[in-house]
């Protein structure tokens, strides 16, 4: 997985923000194991990369 936090922080505008987003989503999958892409679509089989590929792919969007 080749994702730049450059790219991201853009997204989202702090790093601190980044990553409590990508930790709660994390925790969302792993407790109810909903997902946003089909699971062959993802690069990673970790739900943390998986949150940040999600927001890469522009399907969570952080106000």
């Amino acid at each position: 997985m080749n994702i730049s936090i450059d790219k991201m922080l853009n997204k989202v505008g702090s790093k601190y923000k980044l990553v409590y987003v990508i930790a709660k989503r994390a925790h969302q999958m792993d407790e109810t194991k909903h997902f946003q892409m089909k699971e062959k679509e993802y690069k990673s089989k970790k739900n943390l990369n998986r949150a940040l590929e999600e927001i890469a792919a522009d399907l969570i969007h952080i106000n």
